[in-house]
């Protein structure tokens, strides 16, 4: 089944980190959710799920779509329901930053459609947030979750970031405790990148700010992993972690590399055989949309090389684990020979793991062949993957 991605890109402030597409102007909203129901509706009409309108997931990302209300958000949703079958709709994400919470709000989001928040805690230590430029207080955060709770909206997940020079172990162990004290069911951590066109890209280039310390990350990497795996969260994919019953549905179904629909100003789709993006650009998205088109976007048609260095990315990022069978059965020799000798070194050094398992479409004798990371191969994910592309 397949899902749906609006991108919302309001702010009430940059974060010194960010590096996705917003404005902090509110000035041209109208206009952009009448672009995005117009997109909603030609991407509708073209069939671009190729018959099969089942949704199971729709995200609101950004940007911050908590920034709206909740009956923007109900209107974006009775649309989807309109031009898609939504009967067996499982999960409805709103990404929130913690200041937008209040009681009411919640509850007005919930009204309108939504059972699960992305709360963005990343720390809940206010000298943290200044130097992040987040727009809430540490207080705020942990109110919000318990705001959630209480109108009735469990299922949550929220972000926090580790490795850069504040945050010490002990802030880390605080961190992480605060919210498994508070029973948030899903937890996913990232460690602070420098991306070169943000506020701290420029602080750390003029040398105003250190370099992020690459050895601080893997250690409260691996002593995340210890904690959530003391406590009973599995970790399911590189940077989530879920309690039973709550890994996400929606980016779950990116990492199988199932369909997805994005709309908004610089959303992602993939239809099965391409890629492609909207413009990053307010304007632009929104003057294509009223002349009539779809808005300017670039694409890319994905090769055979493509597709496996795709799926060798992604599944190696879960639990689940690249299916080397899988693999044998769908692309040539060629490809898949360089990819097994790589992973029979890494396994070799300790890096992967293979498991031989049936799965429940299968009988005994045609079983998957899976590699998995290990604890110390985790670590070295994003180089092992590279490695392990065919080029």
């Amino acid at each position: 089944m397949a899902g749906i991605y609006f991108h919302i890109p309001f702010c009430k402030q940059a974060c010194h980190y960010c590096d996705f597409h917003f404005v902090t102007s509110l000035k041209y909203k109208s206009e952009m959710l009448q672009a995005m129901q117009q997109e909603l509706r030609t991407q509708a009409a073209a069939d671009f799920f190729k018959g099969e309108n089942r949704l199971q997931s729709i995200y609101f990302g950004g940007g911050t779509p908590s920034i709206l209300e909740p009956e923007e958000i109900a209107g974006l949703l009775q649309l989807c329901a309109e031009l898609f079958d939504t009967k067996a709709l499982q999960e409805v994400t709103l990404e929130a930053n913690a200041d937008d919470l209040s009681r009411d709000k919640i509850q007005g989001f919930r009204q309108a459609g939504i059972n699960r928040l992305s709360i963005g805690v990343q720390s809940f230590f206010e000298d943290d947030l200044r130097w992040m430029n987040r727009a809430h207080g540490a207080g705020e955060a942990e109110s919000a979750i318990q705001n959630a709770q209480e109108a009735g909206i469990t299922n949550i997940t929220a972000d926090l970031i580790y490795g850069y020079p504040l945050l010490s172990d002990e802030k880390w162990d605080q961190n992480i405790s605060i919210l498994t004290r508070l029973g948030v069911p899903h937890i996913s951590a990232y460690s602070m990148t420098v991306e070169p066109r943000t506020a701290l890209g420029t602080l750390v280039r003029r040398g105003q700010e250190p370099p992020m310390d690459e050895d601080q990350s893997a250690k409260q990497f691996e002593y995340l992993m210890d904690r959530l795996a003391e406590l009973g969260y599995a970790h399911y994919e590189i940077s989530n972690w879920a309690l039973p019953g709550n890994r996400a549905i929606h980016n779950a179904n990116y990492w199988r590399g199932l369909p997805y629909l994005g709309i908004g100003p610089s959303a992602h789709s993939y239809d099965g055989n391409r890629r492609y993006w909207n413009a990053s650009n307010n304007p632009k998205y929104i003057k294509s949309i009223q002349i009539g088109g779809v808005p300017a976007a670039e694409e890319e048609w994905l090769s055979t090389e493509d597709r496996l260095n795709e799926y060798i990315m992604t599944s190696l990022r879960t639990s689940w684990g690249l299916d080397l069978k899988w693999v044998k059965g769908r692309f040539e020799r060629k490809f898949w020979g360089p990819l097994e000798e790589g992973l029979e070194a890494f396994e070799k050094q300790g890096l992967v793991q293979r498991k031989t398992q049936t799965t429940e479409a299968e009988s005994g004798e045609n079983q998957a062949e899976k590699f998995t990371l290990t604890r110390s191969g985790k670590l070295l994910a994003d180089r092992i993957a590279s490695d392990l592309f065919y080029t």
